[in-house]
């Protein structure tokens, strides 16, 4: 493996963005509630534990999506760690549908956050600390209260879904 590496600007943000999917990461979807009550929801794989005492995880979302003013704005939103056989909703909420909660049963979080069911693990979290990162805005999020399910989860590593070995 080469020290250095010289690209384009094109080229590295491409071989930059390939570098970084080598390092597997679960896969998340953050809920929350909009101001007129309508729920929100986008899959998230930039999300990790910060601290135990107090209780704080951080994930990070791009300053160019236009939930991002309905996260900066809510009091409380929701983790959800999809279990292995949760594709469907991580695809779901990666696309570009207006309503990515249709059909779709849920529990009621704080706030009224959604918290999806069969995931490995629910996180509620109190909105507490947003800093700018670069093109995204990273939220440090106090975790008010959680669950969790002893599941699988789903993995994404060099652009795929991944599942643990047996």
């Amino acid at each position: 493996m080469s020290a250095q590496n010289y690209y384009t600007h094109e080229d590295f943000t491409r071989n930059f963005r390939n570098a970084l999917g080598m390092f597997a990461t679960g896969i998340t979807v953050v809920t929350t509630r909009a101001a007129n009550g309508a729920p929100v929801g986008l899959t998230v794989n930039s999300f990790n534990s910060v601290s135990l005492d107090p209780p704080l995880v951080l994930w990070s979302l791009s300053a160019h999506l236009p939930s991002l003013a309905v996260f900066e704005a809510c009091e409380y939103y929701a983790i959800n760690v999809l279990a292995e056989d949760q594709q469907e909703l991580s695809q779901r909420f990666a696309s570009r549908s207006d309503d990515r909660f249709a059909g779709l049963e849920f529990d009621e979080g704080l706030g009224g956050a959604p918290l999806l069911r069969g995931c490995c693990a629910r996180f509620e979290c109190r909105n507490t600390q947003r800093h700018p990162g670069g093109d995204h805005v990273l939220f440090v999020s106090e975790v008010v209260n959680f669950d969790r399910e002893d599941r699988p989860p789903l993995l994404f590593h060099g652009g795929a879904y991944r599942r643990l070995a047996p």
